[in-house]
């Protein structure tokens, strides 16, 4: 694994709200069953996913997270037509149907996404672009591809942290994604996703983090009572707003944390910490041992 990438300090044990059960065992076999047919059935009409109306695939990416046990509320309004750069801090696997809620989009995945059980098929089929985390030298090429995508009026979503976060704390956006924005000359469009409990305070329950397994993040969201998951569509930044990628990224960031980056997990002890630095435009060269199961998206 290459050491620069991008790892968040959050895990199960240090960041997860303890969930709330449903009761009943049954409930949650139910609401995963319900999941993996409409899984199943995206992955039957991904082929045709150009052809589809957009609400479709609206209301089917709602009914995913519908079908989980999630309430679904959107605010604001997305882009419609053209080419549009979707970004959105990263918490859960929940994040992706999401974000597709917001505005069909083809999504930047990392390529082991492709072996995925019913994930990979959905991703391959849907028109995912797919990028070789490891490999350093392969990021211009995947750039590349986004700006192509962007060019021929596409929407692309990405998760520029590069990993899975609690929701509590947020990793710094990368920028590689925005020099695709930049590019193209397409609008960036930030999006804050968000999971509560009921009407009440923000929960890390659906977070999928650090040694979590698909399987435990999942039963621990269908087991749970009153989520509700949140994605607040704040105000598009037009093309030519910003004329750097860092600007750019920084710009998004603001509108979707309403500040700087943590780089924290709650609770952690940040007395040694180094102070501040500024962060490089390419990807970080410093080595530094991974989390295992760190879960990661660019």
């Amino acid at each position: 694994m290459s050491g620069w990438l991008p790892t968040a300090p959050c895990t199960p044990r240090a960041c997860l709200d303890p969930a709330r059960r449903a009761g009943a065992a049954p409930r949650a076999v139910a609401r995963l069953t319900a999941v993996l047919l409409l899984l199943l059935a995206g992955i039957a009409l991904a082929p045709f996913g150009g052809h589809l109306p957009a609400r479709w695939v609206r209301a089917w990416s709602r009914g995913i997270v519908r079908a989980a046990g999630l309430r679904v509320r959107i605010t604001g309004a997305a882009e419609d037509t053209g080419g549009l750069l979707l970004v959105a801090n990263h918490v859960s696997w929940l994040d992706i149907p999401l974000l597709a809620a917001v505005r069909p989009a083809r999504m930047l995945a990392k390529k082991e996404i492709r072996d995925w059980p019913l994930a990979g098929p959905l991703a391959q089929r849907g028109g995912a672009l797919f990028i070789d985390r490891d490999r350093l030298r392969a990021l211009p090429g995947t750039v590349a591809r986004l700006t192509d995508a962007l060019r021929a009026g596409a929407a692309v979503g990405v998760f520029p942290e590069g990993s899975t976060w609690c929701g509590r704390a947020q990793g710094r956006f990368r920028r590689a994604a925005f020099q695709a924005a930049l590019d193209a000359g397409v609008p960036v469009q930030p999006v804050r996703i968000r999971y509560r409990l009921g009407d009440g305070p923000a929960t890390t329950l659906p977070a999928f983090l650090g040694d979590d397994t698909l399987l435990t993040s999942v039963w621990r969201v269908v087991t749970a009572r009153d989520l509700v998951a949140e994605a607040d569509i704040r105000p598009t930044i037009p093309p030519g707003a910003h004329r750097s990628r860092r600007a750019l990224a920084e710009a998004a960031q603001r509108a979707v944390t309403g500040g700087a980056a943590t780089n924290r997990a709650p609770g952690e002890d940040t007395s040694a910490r180094p102070g501040p630095h500024r962060q490089p435009v390419a990807p970080p060269t410093t080595r530094h041992p991974r989390r295992r199961g760190a879960r990661e998206a660019v």
